[in-house]
């Protein structure tokens, strides 16, 4: 891992408006500024793909396209960049506002080369990576119909009798509804080819951002057409029709004009996960919340989306913690340590990159004092025992406070991190806890430790509980034994701080006894560099 200096400057620069704390889940992610969201539900996951806006960029010159994913719709697991160019398509220059179709056993990613035409990736998995299908744009001004100002945007959508659809173009109306330059067309069954002209769908006002969803209850089919429409306010826009090309008919509002978004522009992607149905949109509340006035750093939101007896969209509702989680949590298996609800922010913040570990997988890096991450809804059920990590590290390390419900909760225990030798040589970590954790709680690994960046965290999983734990606790470095009188005896004078459950230092030093007959009875945290140990005062 290199050293971001280039990011260290921004954040002494901007530290005037920098102070951590804990933000809403909306916007849904915030390793990375993106925008232009689609959905896609595949295997029992929600997969989003996204603009990836560049930090500090001035004008819109994305060039790749970030994918994340969730199975509860609170904790998204970061999936990095999965489709490049010209890496990955190497005629292209830009990646803009992408959409993924599941057929004939691939992921079709579609996405704008700017605003010059429409591209289209191909990948054996959802996560990519993406290479080039074809080899130069499926669909370009030069195909008949499709000369509009525009040509970018993309939504791709396979009807129930397999006919593909790709939705496109954009164009300000400056103020003429007569001025139509949303277009739609057929693909060819190789999803890298069109069929015949483009038919022009009269959206009115409609600026960008064209998304096309179908809905079918109790046997009754609705095509949605919902776009960004730059006159008379911002808004999301929709048409309802019976047909997937025409017959077109608007209907009101799915999402009025955006607080927190500078009165810019927004795209939305309106999807299906499990039973209901979701809006994804962007907006700049997260630049706003780190004092950054760039309209181009833009970010993801999602929230329900809900509908009326008549098939109408009810307008939605937006909220700052998104919408409800889907089930739990569950500690006792491996969980990326890459999958979080929200995170501390202090610029630039954490980030993730590829692993260089053996599962391949992505790691959190760029790991600060003070920051932390939060996993929604974790049920620890009848109790968890001990902790286990992933990590690696160059530099002195740090600690992994274990809390609970809030970055400054509970401290149910914590995991000394040293220096394995390298950003790329990863260890196992298992730490006790000081607390049984039990029942359903948020959970927040905060890291601590001196200046610079302290390690890298691939995952972690939990232990449930065994065997009741003694007051007497031995390792190879140091045994600790009660006295009655609330005195704990060390086998050598040792450098060593002690900590309420509340995690506040009560004692630290070096020596060989600790009093505690003068505290309150409760646990206790004996920590030194080894490991840490539960004092129970009696």
């Amino acid at each position: 891992m290199n050293f971001k200096t280039t990011k260290r400057s921004i954040l002494i620069l901007l530290s005037i408006f920098l102070i951590k704390y804990s933000i809403a889940e909306n916007p849904i992610f915030t390793q990375r500024y993106t925008a232009d969201p689609s959905g896609m539900e595949y295997n029992g996951r929600l997969y989003i793909y996204a603009s990836h806006d560049i930090d500090g960029q001035t004008n819109y010159s994305m060039n790749d396209i970030t994918c994340i994913s969730t199975n509860d719709m609170v904790n998204w697991t970061d999936h990095g960049e999965v489709c490049k160019v010209p890496a990955n398509a190497s005629w292209a220059t830009q990646a803009w506002a992408p959409s993924v179709v599941f057929r004939n056993n691939k992921f079709y990613m579609y996405f704008g080369d700017g605003n010059r035409s429409v591209a289209v990736a191909l990948s054996d998995n959802p996560t990519g990576p993406f290479g080039d299908a074809k080899g130069s744009a499926v669909i370009t001004k030069s195909l008949p119909n499709c000369d509009v100002p525009w040509c970018y945007d993309p939504s791709v959508f396979v009807d129930d009798d397999g006919q593909a659809y790709c939705y496109f173009g954009g164009g300000d109306p400056k103020g003429d509804n007569t001025l139509f330059n949303a277009r739609v067309i057929k693909l060819g069954e190789n999803m890298i080819s069109t069929v015949g002209d483009a038919v022009t769908i009269p959206a009115p006002g409609f600026f960008e951002g064209g998304h096309i969803h179908k809905r079918t209850v109790n046997g009754i089919k609705k095509y949605y057409f919902s776009f960004f429409r730059n006159l008379n306010g911002i808004k999301i826009d929709y048409m309802m029709s019976d047909n997937p090309m025409t017959g077109w008919v608007s209907k009101g509002i799915a999402l009025n004009t955006l607080p927190d978004n500078m009165s810019n522009n927004s795209q939305a992607g309106i999807f299906s996960f499990g039973d209901k149905w979701y809006i994804a949109y962007h907006n700049r509340k997260l630049a706003i919340d780190r004092g950054v006035t760039n309209m181009r750093q833009r970010s993801v939101c999602v929230d329900e989306l809900n509908y009326n007896a008549d098939f109408t969209i009810k307008t939605a509702v937006l909220t700052s913690s998104g919408p409800a989680q889907i089930g739990s949590v569950d500690p006792f298996v491996r969980n990326e340590a890459e999958t979080m609800s929200s995170q501390s922010f202090l610029l630039p913040g954490i980030e993730t990159i590829p692993s260089t570990d053996i599962d391949g997988n992505r790691v959190v890096t760029e790991i600060d004092n003070g920051d932390w991450v939060k996993i929604s809804g974790v049920d620890f059920g009848s109790g968890a025992s001990s902790f286990t990590t992933r990590v690696s590290s160059a530099t002195n390390g740090g600690d992994i406070e274990i809390r609970l419900d809030s970055e400054n909760g509970t401290l149910a225990g914590t995991c000394i991190v040293d220096n394995t030798g390298d950003w790329n040589k990863w260890t196992t970590k298992n730490c006790n806890l000081v607390t049984s954790i039990t029942g359903k709680h948020d959970l927040f690994l905060k890291f601590t430790g001196g200046a610079g960046f302290l390690f890298n965290l691939n995952w972690w999983k939990f232990s449930q509980n065994e065997t009741a734990l003694n007051d007497q606790f031995e390792s190879s470095q140091l045994k600790v034994i009660q006295n009655k009188n609330g005195v704990y005896k060390l086998s050598e004078s040792i450098e060593c701080t002690v900590f309420n459950i509340q995690g506040l230092a009560i004692f630290s030093g070096e020596d060989s006894e600790i009093d505690l007959s003068n505290c309150n009875k409760g646990i206790y945290i004996l920590k030194t560099r080894n490991r840490p140990f539960k004092l129970i005062n009696k």
